[in-house]
């Protein structure tokens, strides 16, 4: 397993050193975006207004938003243009079995989005004025985070194996994700405080944002059930995705676009 992630780390920085202008772009997209939103709300709510802590609430779900955009998009993508170079069917064969393969390509471009998706952070940091926190305690939440993001994107693979074509898919969910990310459901009362810890990955932001926005210690036993969410969302997508692998070869389109 080490051999095959070394492999898809020096597959992935190659990819990287070779389209440098896509990468880029993605950062000034991202940037650009948020700055705008940023402007239009300080417009809307007046110079007198102040956002206090609420501001770095937004940035962490802003930013969560776009790592988990990355995340998503990363294997359905990257099934589609196997698909459309015809080297899907290679990577199937791999002794190594297509699950462990494309774990190895997600956990390797982490790695790299990780480091960019530190520069926005410094970026939206300088343009809005947000002060957000870095405590060592915030990896625990994050990788849960990252768990139940990378199960949704083999639930996209999934669809990606079945269907070919997930653009309008992807399109729709990243809007959905959006308001699960972005809307404080932490501070939520009544059934949804305690419905929130069954959808994917907000108990995990809600602590991001206790941490990084707010300076509250991390919370052990949320912590816990964003943990069980996480691991939850990760075996569902794992199941899904092996299902869809075993339709594809029933039906003989697992090479067909």
């Amino acid at each position: 397993m080490i051999d095959l992630l070394h492999v898809e780390l020096k597959r992935t920085w190659t990819q990287f050193i070779r389209y440098p202008a896509e990468v880029i772009a993605g950062l000034i997209i991202t940037t650009s975006v948020f700055y705008g939103l940023f402007l239009s709300a300080r417009y809307m709510a007046g110079p007198s207004f102040a956002f206090g802590d609420r501001l770095d609430a937004v940035v962490v779900g802003y930013v969560l938003w776009s790592l988990n955009l990355y995340i998503i998009n990363d294997i359905a993508i990257g099934l589609q243009s196997e698909a459309q170079t015809g080297t899907l069917e290679q990577v199937f064969l791999s002794p190594w079995g297509s699950p462990r393969v494309f774990f190895a390509r997600a956990v390797a471009s982490l790695a790299l989005r990780f480091t960019l998706i530190s520069g926005i952070v410094l970026i939206l940091m300088a343009i809005s004025g947000s002060r957000l926190s870095f405590p060592p305690a915030l990896l625990l939440p994050f990788l849960t985070l990252v768990m139940a993001g990378y199960g949704f994107a083999f639930m996209m693979g999934a669809c990606a194996l079945v269907f070919k074509r997930v653009q309008q898919i992807l399109g729709i969910f990243q809007f959905l994700l959006l308001f699960l990310l972005a809307a404080p459901f932490e501070e939520s009362t009544g059934i949804m405080q305690h419905l929130r810890f069954f959808l994917p990955m907000i108990p995990s932001t809600g602590l991001l944002r206790d941490l990084m926005a707010r300076d509250l210690p991390l919370d052990w036993p949320t912590f816990a059930l964003a943990l069980l969410n996480g691991a939850a969302y990760l075996g569902l997508g794992l199941l899904v995705f092996n299902w869809a692998e075993k339709m594809a070869k029933k039906r003989g389109s697992l090479s067909g676009y």
